[in-house]
């Protein structure tokens, strides 16, 4: 099975930070199942100040249409209006990115 590692990053507004941390310690079980059923595996984020690290890896064979199935998921919609206005992009975001991707640049297995 090949697993493709990804590495996110998004502003997180500092009076955004206790809250955005308090659902995190709970994330809804529907969208916690979505992911899962989109192949992602060893999803964390963390924290730095005002930055939040996204990791995961994807295990499926077509990344895209895995994230057009989460993008889709009614609940995960809701989730993400919560949670959206509480980020801010990264100046270095591509168009069409909300979470700015970024490279890996050293990996040991």
């Amino acid at each position: 099975m090949s697993v493709k590692r990804i590495a996110q990053v998004i502003g997180i507004k500092p009076e955004e930070i206790e809250e955005y941390e308090r659902i995190h310690a709970n994330v809804w079980p529907q969208v916690l199942a979505t992911i899962k059923k989109s192949n992602i595996k060893n999803y964390s984020i963390f924290r730095y100040e005002h930055l939040l690290f996204a990791y995961m890896e994807y295990t499926g064979a077509n990344y895209e249409e895995d994230m057009k199935l989460i993008a889709a998921d009614p609940e995960t919609q809701r989730w993400w209006k919560i949670t959206d206005p509480m980020q801010n992009q990264v100046p270095e975001a591509q168009v069409g990115e909300w979470w700015h991707t970024i490279s890996e640049n050293f990996h040991l297995e």
